[in-house]
């Protein structure tokens, strides 16, 4: 990974760990994403933009599997999902071969725009929803 790459991935990384996250994961009608920590094995929560389609929730993360939540994904895919203030457990699958660029435009755009704009390494998540 070039330099500018690693040193946007921690400022981001930084900023959303210590900022973004603890007040996103609050508001009631965000998305938030709930996987197993992957040492520690307590829930860990993350906020995320995607949509719903069916059985199936859809995002992508903005750098890959480097993310923290996608390496506990990989570790044990089962995941809950809170959709509108409604929690859903489900299983995700880390999918390299969609095409996370043509995802962005069919999810949510405030979103799409900001994962764009700071990922390095898109990568598409689908969760298919069982609860």
């Amino acid at each position: 990974m070039s330099r500018y790459r690693e040193l946007k991935f921690r400022t981001v990384t930084s900023l959303q760990r210590r900022i973004g996250n603890p007040v996103l994961v609050r508001l009631p009608t965000q998305t938030v994403l709930e996987t197993t920590g992957r040492t520690s094995g307590v829930p860990r929560r993350t906020p995320v933009g995607g949509r719903r389609i069916g059985q199936e929730f859809w995002l992508v993360s903005e750098f890959g599997e480097k993310s923290q939540y996608v390496k506990n994904i990989q570790a044990d895919p089962q995941v809950r999902v809170r959709i509108r203030g409604q929690w859903h457990t489900g299983t995700a699958h880390p999918m390299p071969q969609d095409d996370a660029r043509a995802r962005l435009r069919s999810l949510p755009r405030l979103n799409s725009a900001a994962v764009r704009t700071v990922g390095t390494q898109l990568l598409t998540v689908r969760v298919d929803l069982t609860g």
